[in-house]
């Protein structure tokens, strides 16, 4: 163990230098993930117009889906592995990533064929209104079909980046993007294929991706992988779902807010002005943009997260709260700058995406600059949620992940509109978001202070 823990970068190196190794690859993997879908929405929104953005919102709590599977398996089998090499148990730690890819596949192949079979109920219940259907359709009966391929990139690159290879992530995520963009560009404006060329664009990409997430996982570096490793060992999967329910609830929790929130903007949005299908293509738009935003804040958690995990592990934990910190002072920096986008330049943003009516405009702006209003705070919930999730503390990291969606920002979306119509929608987003955010620091400083006493107390023995 003594070996392991003094040769392993991630306990000597400098805690900014290897922040940045991590975070800066994770960022622009997270990025690229966001991509696939802001990149279909501009082509849908220039070709096809208002309907065509309504549908991508129709079919994102799918996308959601995907990565809410990809992180269980991914940061589960990651953070398990970086614990257990911490800890120097070398000889178990290849299961965990072994059995993460062999659940990664499978849940994708799953999740495709369910959709298959209810693609339309599926639509229908995610909020589809009569005029939207038959685009949403075209879309995920299509895009259905990379599932297996987009849950194994995204999870494989927490895989990938636990072995010390965070460049070869943001490769396989990249690529495929580049691929999905050009095409994009062919299908859809080229050929005017609509909505089933972005859909045919985005899977190819995610099929390359996949390829090269593969053939690395087949020469994983810090150990080897064997066939005997891709065999599912229930004590290592019970760990792995153990550690990353926290995220996954975190993506579970922004699927069913998605879910109740199309529902009631086309509800409310019938007894508006606006009609049924001008808030949902609105608040599709705001959701890719702000999704940006978020990929970059959790790009930085996941980016802190093997270093948390080892060095807890190891019984660092000034190396722990400093790669907390930085992660939370970038966070923080970006925070505020999307803050004075979103409030300043609303109409801006959503004029990439198509035209559209001046009521459509309308929504649009108050959307981005009312249920926006507290993004500056944002980031400190996934960073923390994901430090819980780093250090082995996978209940605290799972409730925190739910305070934002479930258990601020539902209730007020479904109680909210009873008083204040469409309105209500709005006002939902900043007051959950305070409210996430006074209940983050509570948590994190009641933690830091038990770490505290911890290394204290390990000090006064040693």
């Amino acid at each position: 163990m003594n070996a392991q823990s003094t040769t392993n970068p991630l306990q000597t190196a400098p805690v900014g230098k290897l922040m940045i190794k991590f975070a800066i690859p994770s960022i622009i993997a997270m990025l690229v993930g966001a991509l696939y879908n802001i990149v279909d929405q501009l082509f849908i929104g220039q070709s096809v117009g208002t309907l065509g953005n309504a549908a991508t919102n129709i079919a994102f709590p799918l996308s959601t889906s995907c990565i809410a599977l990809a992180l269980l398996f991914g940061i589960g089998g990651a953070s398990c592995f970086n614990l257990a090499m911490g800890r120097g148990q070398k000889e178990d730690a290849p299961y965990y990533v072994g059995n993460a890819a062999t659940l990664l596949f499978l849940c994708g192949f799953f999740l495709c064929i369910i959709t298959q079979l209810f693609l339309t109920p599926l639509l229908i219940f995610f909020g589809a209104p009569n005029d939207v259907l038959p685009y949403a359709q075209t879309y995920v009966r299509i895009t259905s079909i990379g599932f297996p391929f987009l849950i194994l990139t995204t999870g494989g690159g927490h895989l990938i980046r636990a072995d010390g290879s965070p460049r070869m992530t943001m490769i396989c995520n990249l690529s495929g993007a580049v691929i999905n963009t050009i095409l994009d560009a062919i299908f859809v404006m080229g050929l005017d294929m609509g909505m089933a060329g972005a859909a045919y664009a985005t899977i190819i990409g995610q099929i390359f991706s996949s390829v090269l997430v593969f053939m690395y996982m087949r020469h994983y570096k810090t150990v080897p992988l064997q066939r005997k490793h891709l065999k599912i060992r229930w004590a290592n999967t019970r760990m792995i779902v153990s550690i990353g329910m926290a995220s996954f609830f975190n993506q579970i929790a922004m699927m069913v807010v998605q879910i109740v929130l199309n529902n009631s903007l086309k509800h409310y949005g019938a007894l508006s002005v606006y009609g049924e299908s001008i808030p949902l293509a609105c608040a599709g738009i705001v959701i890719k943009v702000n999704q940006v935003f978020f990929s970059i804040v959790i790009g930085l958690a996941q980016g802190s997260q093997p270093i948390e995990s080892f060095n807890y592990g190891a019984k660092k934990y000034d190396r722990v709260r400093k790669a907390y910190w930085l992660a939370s002072i970038a966070g923080g920096t970006i925070s505020l700058f999307s803050f004075a986008l979103f409030q300043l330049f609303p109409r801006q943003l959503m004029s990439m995406f198509g035209s559209g009516s001046e009521s459509y405009y309308q929504f649009g702006i108050s959307y981005f600059r009312i249920f926006l209003l507290f993004t500056f705070v944002n980031f400190m919930q996934p960073i923390t949620s994901t430090f819980f999730t780093s250090i082995g503390k996978p209940v605290k990291g799972i409730f925190l992940s739910l305070t934002r969606q479930i258990i601020f920002l539902l209730p007020m979306v479904v109680i909210l509109p009873l008083f204040m119509g469409i309105d209500g929608i709005l006002y939902a987003g900043p007051i959950s978001d305070f409210l996430a955010a006074v209940v983050t620091l509570i948590m994190a400083y009641v933690e830091f202070r038990s770490m505290k006493k911890l290394a204290q107390t390990e000090s006064a023995i040693a």
